[in-house]
């Protein structure tokens, strides 16, 4: 037992020994010397910095575009339409146009009126004169197709602008 560990002790340094000394990590090492010099890195040169430029803000001058004096100014120069402060404001005031929806109409004789359904779900009925949407949407024609209306929209100015803007019949809901 005690020889063989022996043997074994000696034997096993030459084996090793062998693969040191091989032909193939010559090869291998020449390998690695070519991949080596072949090797070079290209760093691509720093972008030009720019100079500095100073800004020279003159503008303090001119007046303030926030300001309550402008209001006031813009407000005392328009002739144009006005929304009525004064006015009492309807229920379909209160909800975007865009979230109204015309499912109907009813006739009386001559007169026409909308049926609308709000997004609080209940069902309105808008007949010419009636206010309705955000911008002081006044109804001036109802069809069988469509609303139209006179909206009133201030402009950076503040002067008020009108504007035709009609609501279509909703299909869909027709043919519930």
């Amino acid at each position: 037992m005690k020889n063989l560990r022996l043997i074994s002790y000696l034997i096993l340094p030459l084996l090793l020994s062998g693969c040191i000394f091989g032909s193939e990590s010559d090869d291998l090492q020449a390998w690695m010397d070519e991949q080596t010099n072949s090797m070079r890195g290209k760093v691509e040169p720093l972008p030009e910095v720019k100079p500095y430029e100073a800004f020279s803000y003159a503008a303090y001058d001119l007046l303030d575009p926030y300001s309550l004096k402008k209001m006031e100014l813009a407000k005392k120069n328009s002739g144009g339409p006005q929304p009525d402060p004064n006015r009492p404001r309807e229920v379909l005031e209160s909800f975007d146009l865009e979230k109204l929806r015309m499912v109907g109409t009813l006739q009386r004789g001559k007169a026409i009126e909308a049926l609308i359904k709000a997004p609080d779900g209940n069902l309105y009925r808008v007949h010419s004169g009636n206010f309705m949407g955000q911008n002081f949407g006044r109804v001036i024609a109802i069809t069988e197709t469509e609303i139209k209306l006179v909206e009133l929209v201030g402009d950076s100015s503040g002067d008020w602008k009108e504007q035709t803007t009609t609501l279509p019949l909703d299909e869909a809901e027709q043919k519930k």
